[in-house]
């Protein structure tokens, strides 16, 4: 970890963690794959750490098929099962059976709306919302946009959608920008082109 470099506050010293924060968080994702893989992994956070989760997407990433969500909506009760027996998953059963419910609402969302891309950031107004937190006290747990995401994801037969979650999900595909303006990303993240690491 070079010296010189200011990151964000939350970030800790473990490679993996910093390559998260200074390639992927809060670039934008417009890939309904990649969105569906941050909703499932933000759920799957509740109550956790985000670096417990990070340190498990690999494994997530097979154990679901790749994210891919016409194959979890599928999952049958076996396919659970073998999945909460997985120990490098974090094995809560309302977790893994809100990810196949969650896929399921995911495609009607896709079917409805042409892609859930469409969908999802219209909560943001099509385009990232440029914060300026000069420090990690300043950055809320929630929004109003957060909410109304919430709200609307729960009355589509969503789980796992609180709003605490909506907004981590929000600031991890570049939603919103809440890198804090002295780290080194705040502005290379503005200039980096949507969907790229």
């Amino acid at each position: 970890m070079e010296a010189d470099v200011c990151r964000c506050g939350w970030v800790n010293t473990d490679p993996l963690y910093i390559d998260y924060h200074d390639k992927e968080w809060g670039v934008p994702v417009h890939d309904d794959i990649r969105l569906f893989e941050m909703l499932t992994l933000e759920g799957a956070q509740a109550g956790l750490s985000w670096y417990t989760v990070l340190k498990k997407r690999e494994h997530y990433r097979k154990a679901f098929d790749g994210f891919d969500p016409q194959q979890v909506a599928a999952y049958d009760e076996d396919k659970i099962a073998a999945l909460l027996a997985d120990p490098g998953l974090i094995r809560n059963r309302l977790k893994i059976r809100g990810t196949v419910t969650n896929a399921q609402a995911f495609l009607r969302v896709q079917e409805e709306f042409g892609s859930f891309d469409r969908y999802i950031w219209s909560f943001a107004g099509g385009a990232p919302v440029l914060n300026r937190w000069e420090s990690l006290k300043e950055v809320p747990a929630s929004t109003p946009e957060s909410d109304a995401m919430s709200k609307a994801l729960k009355k589509r037969g969503f789980t796992f959608v609180g709003t605490t979650i909506c907004y981590a999900f929000m600031q991890a595909t570049g939603m919103v920008m809440d890198h804090t303006t002295s780290c080194f990303r705040y502005f290379e993240v503005q200039e980096t082109p949507a969907g790229t690491k």
